[in-house]
């Protein structure tokens, strides 16, 4: 069972801002859901497995072609 919290609470957890918490899960990247009209509540462990990936990537994150895009776009 998730355990739900809002997106002021996610922003706290990992240091990000409450609206980029409110982007990460409009992409799909954290699962969330909305709550009573406009709050947005997210599940927990996806909000800290996403933290925990981009801290582990560290300057890796921001390369275009880790995702492979390059293989793509050379056709290899």
């Amino acid at each position: 069972m998730p355990e739900w919290i809002t997106t002021a609470e996610a922003a706290e957890l990992t240091g990000y801002h409450v609206k980029y918490v409110r982007r990460l899960v409009k992409e799909g990247k954290i699962a969330g859901t909305k709550r009573g009209g406009r709050d947005w509540w997210v599940d927990k462990a996806s909000v800290k497995a996403y933290a925990d990936e981009m801290r582990r990537l560290g300057p890796a994150k921001h390369n275009p072609w880790r995702t492979g895009a390059r293989q793509k776009a050379t056709g290899s």
